[in-house]
């Protein structure tokens, strides 16, 4: 009986390593080039909404409309891919405003380099 009993555990453990460790069949198929283009735009076009949506002149403003950030977020994940492309173009065409000390302090930089070059002469000598 004991005998009996340590078969029926020793096939059971068997089976059961047998069906762990065997490997699943697996399905594989061609993914379209337009499919794979489409998926990248999408997270491109996303990643471009996520930018302009982590500023904090972006957040402040949408916290006194009264819209969470994260709601903001998540609105703009469930946009269909045609209109997550549009806002994204609408976000390039937009005046740009917030990193006006950056332009600035590259137009500086710029001259600084043509006047130490001699190209122009901003700052005359006497």
């Amino acid at each position: 009986m004991i005998l009996s009993f340590r078969r029926g555990v020793v096939a059971l453990s068997l089976l059961a390593f047998l069906t762990a460790v065997s490997p699943s069949p697996a399905s594989a198929a061609m993914i379209g080039t337009p499919a794979a283009v489409a998926a990248t735009t999408r997270a491109a076009n996303l990643a471009r909404v996520d930018s302009v949506l982590a500023r904090a002149d972006v957040q402040r403003h949408l916290t006194d409309l009264g819209v969470a950030p994260q709601a903001a977020h998540d609105r703009a994940a469930a946009l269909t891919d045609a209109e997550l492309a549009n806002f994204a173009v609408q976000l390039d065409k937009a005046p740009a405003g917030g990193d006006i000390l950056a332009i600035i302090g590259a137009v500086f930089v710029v001259l600084m380099i043509l006047e130490f070059t001699g190209v122009i002469d901003i700052f005359k000598k006497a």
